[in-house]
């Protein structure tokens, strides 16, 4: 089951208002959605994203007039909305990250456990669209494959991985795995997290363009909040959070309400381990 991490911080942090329009940029399985209806009152909205299709057969929220999902990425975010003539918003959040239901899919093809393993190589988080990860592969040299590995997953022996990915050819979950752990992996050491961690990561990374998406849903969530309303940030890892920290620091539409990002309690932690990485912004929009 899906657990929405630093749900009280978040909703906290969007300020919600009984009567407010906010837009949930990552619906998933609506955490944070049903904790802003809560909030809101009869007359307010929610307005929630997700570019994977999956998640509207998999909510249970109940029909609520107050809430609209919406099947697009959130880089779209400013025009759906102003399509619909809901703007501007009260306050934007994104929960960034593939959602536990996602990793829980074995044949998505983001997991590394072994039940997963003869899951299809897919990464995508819009099925519906673009370069599954085996065909990112094929399509992608070698030097760019190692950059991407380097650069998304932050992996010191990325040259390594990718002369042997790309001599491989990986089809499976299970198979890339196979070939990043006997690139990396030293014989004795016990390591702490799965030595293919960091090259999925960069993979999903890159098939989804998700630092791209994220800089633009940004921009867009700025453009259509009111002053004083609300943008919240969670990101699972360095690069989602540099990327959110520069945003709110630099620009001059926005006053970052947060000096130091919010992590998790140890209570949280206790509860939900997945939520170890995670850290949250909240920045404000000026008159």
């Amino acid at each position: 089951m899906h657990v929405s991490v630093l749900l009280k911080e978040a909703i906290d942090g969007l300020a919600v208002r009984n009567g407010g329009t906010y837009v949930d940029a990552t619906f998933g399985a609506g955490g944070h959605t049903r904790a802003i209806l809560e909030r809101l009152g009869p007359r307010g909205r929610v307005v929630a994203f997700d570019t994977d299709a999956s998640v509207h057969a998999r909510t249970d929220l109940p029909d609520d007039s107050r809430l609209l999902l919406i099947h697009a990425n959130f880089r779209t975010l400013e025009a759906e909305l102003t399509q619909r003539s809901l703007v501007p918003v009260d306050g934007v959040l994104f929960d960034l990250g593939v959602s536990s239901m996602q990793f829980d899919v074995g044949e998505r093809g983001f997991s590394l456990s072994a039940s997963a393993s003869d899951a299809a190589l897919d990464m995508r988080m819009n099925q519906s669209e673009g370069f599954t990860a085996a065909e990112y592969i094929e399509r992608t040299s070698e030097s760019e494959l190692a950059d991407v590995i380097f650069k998304f997953g932050e992996e010191r022996h990325s040259r390594r991985i990718a002369r042997l990915i790309k001599q491989h050819n990986p089809q499976t979950t299970g198979e890339l795995a196979r070939i990043v752990s006997g690139a990396v992996h030293r014989p004795g050491k016990r390591e702490r997290t799965h030595p293919a961690t960091r090259t999925f990561q960069a993979l999903r990374i890159a098939v989804n363009d998700e630092l791209a998406s994220l800089e633009e849903g940004l921009e867009a969530a700025i453009n259509v909040l009111r002053p004083g309303g609300r943008l919240v940030a969670i990101a699972f890892h360095s690069l989602e959070d540099r990327i959110i920290k520069k945003k709110f620091r630099s620009d001059d539409r926005l006053h970052s309400i947060t000096r130091k990002p919010m992590v998790a309690s140890d209570d949280e932690l206790a509860r939900n381990p997945r939520a170890r990485s995670a850290k949250l912004r909240v920045a404000e929009r000026l008159p």
